[in-house]
């Protein structure tokens, strides 16, 4: 195929450049420059300090001090009770030292593994169990992204039901990171007249299938609005959420052109039996009430090697996955041998999601 006529090439598949600094426009064409400053020593902020020199209005201001407070008496009174056994002291502290965690994006690896042992002791007192927590960083040359064949998609869900057992989603609600919509034939993809919850046999006549999730955007405007970056792209283009950072506002929901985020309104609610404890910390941990949840492209699975869980279930392999910076990959074949596209592309986000048909 022509280089003129692939439609990924606006993702910039080599490494990416640092951003060369502007002159200051003084004039002088050699020496020193006076009126530039030396930057500023990045100052690695504690979780204490990153949390109340955090802009945000006085009722978040007020809840996060109140919250604070309320942990910190909890956890005095633990520790100095005489009825209180070990592991009621233990888990005071830990929830103490969890208040006042720093956000993920800014810890030392040291930090990153401090928190990750802590979540585990958590668990293990909560639940009497034990869960394999991976702080795992992105790998260096790995760009994942996705493509979806609308032709092969037969609207069986199987990919739905995967994605929440892997995830560890809330079983009582309809919270789903992926849904599939179901289209007439003819009528284009019109996504408010589409039925995404339908309860019918499948593939029904006259109609076609169509799936969307977080789309992982090379310029994601989620990211962007975050009042406490509590949402971030990874190196290898994947974007987490920090679940202990979030402060449930919701503006990554609204500024989402694909409705790719979800806001779980109560605790997610799994069986003992049913958790999956191959976790990560940016991916399918166990979250809080009152937080974004949404697509990670299974960060728990693919920084091992492995397929997100929805690519393993798809029973008719309309989902690929891959690496986009290997030419060798299957992705990249779709890419540059098939005619692709992908949702909204005027919007400039660059979702690294395509569609295509056979």
């Amino acid at each position: 195929m022509d280089s003129e006529n692939k439609k990924w090439f606006s993702i910039p598949l080599s490494k990416r450049k640092e951003q060369v600094k502007a002159s200051c426009n003084c004039g002088k064409t050699s020496g020193g420059c006076s009126s530039q400053q030396e930057p500023e020593k990045d100052k690695r902020k504690d979780g204490f300090e990153q949390i109340f020199n955090a802009s945000m209005d006085r009722r978040n201001a007020f809840k996060q001090l109140t919250t604070s407070l309320l942990l910190g008496a909890g956890a005095l009174s633990s520790s100095c009770s005489l009825t209180a056994d070990n592991e009621t002291k233990e888990k005071a502290q830990l929830n103490w030292e969890e208040q006042f965690k720093g956000n993920y994006k800014l810890m030392t690896p040291a930090e990153k593994k401090e928190t990750v042992e802590r979540l585990v002791r958590l668990h293990q007192l909560e639940t009497a169990s034990n869960v394999q927590l991976s702080s795992e960083d992105a790998q260096a040359d790995v760009l994942f992204g996705y493509a979806f064949d609308i032709s092969k998609c037969q609207g069986y869900m199987d990919c739905v039901n995967a994605c929440v057992k892997e995830n560890n989603q809330d079983r009582n609600s309809q919270m789903q990171y992926i849904r599939i919509h179901e289209m007439k034939e003819g009528a284009g993809f019109n996504f408010n007249e589409s039925d995404d919850n339908y309860y019918h046999e499948v593939p029904a006549e006259g109609h076609f299938y169509m799936g969307t999730q977080c789309f992982h955007c090379e310029n994601p405007p989620c990211v962007d609005v975050c009042p406490v970056q509590a949402t971030w792209k990874e190196p290898d283009g994947i974007v987490v959420i920090d679940y202990d950072w979030c402060v449930g506002c919701r503006y990554c929901m609204a500024a989402c052109p694909y409705d790719g985020r979800r806001f779980n309104w109560s605790t997610p609610k799994v069986s003992a039996s049913e958790v999956n404890k191959k976790q990560h910390y940016l991916g399918n941990r166990m979250r809080k009430k009152g937080v974004m949840e949404k697509c990670t492209f299974c960060i728990q699975r693919s920084r091992k090697g492995m397929n997100p869980a929805c690519v393993e279930a798809c029973p008719t392999g309309a989902r690929i996955f891959g690496n986009l910076l290997d030419p060798n990959s299957a992705l990249r074949w779709v890419l540059e041998h098939k005619k692709v596209f992908r949702l909204k592309e005027d919007l400039g986000t660059a979702p690294k999601f395509w569609y295509f048909m056979d």
